[in-house]
């Protein structure tokens, strides 16, 4: 791994795909493999106008990290990084950056398959869509309504959208 781009990284800033991928280039590696998260126009049918991403900073950091050396113990051989952004995006933004290399491609892809599976399931950081509709958060359910029960009923429009 290069001592130059850390292996996990949670910033406002712009995110770099070069930066993530020297993470986890070196000399052994025979593949490296990238995937790159970006803001779409649309979700579940409706139009997205920007996003904002927050965050708890020190577990979501700290639980990236966990989640890439799980995968290097699962994996030997793989190195792998992930990179994510908060704050205001705007459509075609990179949100989540993550790569890894390998000495062989499926080790590669595999692994990076992975760190953004494991990243969207695990780690606290928090999306709200913005749309002609108003802004709503992705995922989330109130609390005050019943399992089953549709939230629209008197929280204004529906509070969970995948």
């Amino acid at each position: 791994m290069s001592d130059l781009s850390p292996a996990v990284l949670l910033s406002a800033e712009v995110l770099s795909l070069e930066a993530v991928v020297a993470a986890v280039s070196h000399p052994g590696a025979g593949a490296v493999v990238s995937f790159v998260g970006a803001v779409r126009d649309t979700n579940a049918g409706h139009a997205v106008t920007r996003l904002e991403y927050e965050a708890y900073p020190s577990l979501a950091t700290a639980e990236m990290g966990r989640i890439l050396a799980e995968i290097a113990a699962e994996l030997p051989g793989v190195c792998v990084a992930v990179h994510h952004r908060t704050g205001a995006l705007e459509v075609g933004d990179a949100a989540v950056i993550c790569a890894a290399s390998a000495p062989h491609r499926e080790e590669a892809f595999d692994a990076c398959r992975r760190v953004i599976d494991r990243v969207k399931s695990r780690v606290p950081i928090w999306k709200r869509e913005h749309g002609p509709d108003g802004p709503y958060w992705v995922g989330w359910k109130d609390a005050r309504c019943a399992p089953g029960h549709d939230a629209q009923h008197a929280h204004g429009r529906t509070a969970h959208r995948s």
